[in-house]
Formats: C-alpha cells, sequence, structure tokens
C-alpha cells in the first residue's frame, strides 16, 4: 500500500496535463484566428483584455490551489507511514471532485455546479487533513 498512495498524485498530475494542453490549444487557435501578437498579450491584463476564452487558464491556475495542500498530504501519509484504505478512499475522492470541477470548469462553466464541486473538493481535503491529524497525533 505505501506506493499507492502516489496514485492519486499520478492522477492529479494526469488532469493538470490535459487542462494544461486545453488551454495551449485555446490559446493558439485563437491567436491564429484573431491574429493576436503573442507581445500583445504579454501580461495578465493584457490577457484578460485580448483572449476571450479563459476557462481553462482559470482551471490551471485553481490545479495549484487546494491542491498543493493535497499533494503535501499524501507525501505526509507516505512519510509517517499512513497509506490506509480510508486515506486512499479521501484521495481518490479528492481527485474525482477535481475532474468533476475541471470538467465543469472547462466545459459549460455553470457557476453553482462549478462551485458545489469545488467545495466538496475542498471538505475532503480538509477531511483528508484531519484523518492524518488524527492519526499522528490521536491514535
Amino acid at each position: 500500500m505505501p506506493r499507492a498512495i502516489f496514485l492519486p498524485a499520478f492522477a492529479m498530475v494526469a488532469l493538470t496535463i490535459v487542462v494544461w494542453l486545453r488551454m495551449y490549444i485555446t490559446r493558439v487557435a485563437q491567436m491564429k484566428r484573431e491574429r493576436i501578437h503573442p507581445q500583445s498579450v504579454a501580461t495578465s491584463a493584457q490577457a484578460a483584455a485580448r483572449l476571450t476564452d479563459s476557462r481553462a487558464a482559470d482551471n490551471f491556475r485553481n490545479l495549484f490551489e487546494l491542491p498543493v495542500l493535497f499533494y503535501l498530504a499524501l507525501v505526509v501519509a507516505a512519510v509517517a507511514g499512513l497509506a490506509n484504505t480510508t486515506t486512499l478512499a479521501l484521495a481518490w475522492l479528492f481527485v474525482l471532485l477535481r475532474v468533476v470541477h475541471s470538467a465543469i470548469h472547462c466545459g459549460y462553466n455553470k457557476v453553482m455546479h462549478r462551485f458545489q464541486a469545488y467545495l466538496a473538493g475542498g471538505v475532503v481535503l480538509w477531511l483528508l487533513w484531519a484523518w492524518l491529524g488524527y492519526l499522528l497525533f490521536l491514535r
């Protein structure tokens, strides 16, 4: 089971790569279609003014917010030998909810659906940390 704790991390990396590719394809296509010179979108303010579809870019940034704590939780679990069934279940549930969040964000982007997936993922992440804290300090 010790190595299994890293599988959810690889799944999150795969999700990040997929969103990055979508961002790249979307941006390059719009820049070619509208003949936008790369230098004219050199800053985030310039990009926001010129590039109309920021869904994938916004989601890509999201994948470096809460998931940072997720990756750290997996390292803590691995180092402390806490990669048990509950830890893995919470980790995979977080990944699933992040996939749902990304699909909504990069797809039809209904804010309340996206928020619900984000909130559920956040709650699972806090539960994962609470579980690790329990195992480390209270058990």
